[in-house]
């Protein structure tokens, strides 16, 4: 509760704060601003712009490449000096390959795993098809000999109730 007070507090200063400055009169004006006051004086500024612009822009490219030569100038000044700089630069390309050489070892080795769990998951698979279908080859064999032994014992209760007619009737 404590808290909604203070807040109501800081608005009803934030509400009193804006009235006293909407009726506040506003200060003599003494300002020192850069801001050109004719079109004359705007346009006396654009041309300036235009000009100091490119010219400080290109001497802080002077300055730029001056101490990037200098740097350079004292850094390859000696026989040492230019053979530590290569020694640096060869550690570095040194330590890069290294780095390139394990990604792709861990790479490979990744995929060689993958490539495994792969083969191994299609083997089981196959080898449960495999079981599935000989059990289903052999109970079939055996229902079709059920079924030709039933239909050979029809067929010859046939056979033999034809001939009996046949020789009851001769």
């Amino acid at each position: 509760m404590a808290t909604s007070s203070s807040r109501q507090a800081g608005r009803k200063t934030a509400t009193t704060r804006k009235r006293s400055t909407a009726t506040r009169k506003p200060a003599a004006s003494t300002t020192t601003s850069t801001q050109p006051k004719t079109p004359v004086e705007q346009a006396q500024q654009i041309a300036e712009r235009v000009i100091l612009v490119p010219v400080g822009a290109s001497l802080l490219a002077r300055d730029n490449i001056v101490s990037t030569v200098r740097g350079l100038a004292t850094k390859y000044r000696t026989r040492t000096s230019f053979e530590r700089e290569l020694k640096r630069y060869e550690r570095r390309g040194v330590t890069a390959r290294n780095r390139f050489e394990r990604q792709v070892r861990k790479a490979r080795t990744r995929f060689e795993r993958e490539l495994r769990q792969r083969r191994t998951r299609v083997e089981r698979t196959v080898k449960q098809n495999r079981r599935r279908l000989e059990r289903e080859v052999v109970s079939v064999r055996r229902d079709l000999e059920k079924q030709s032994g039933v239909v050979g014992a029809r067929f010859e209760k046939l056979v033999s109730d034809a001939q009996e007619l046949l020789s009851s009737t001769v």
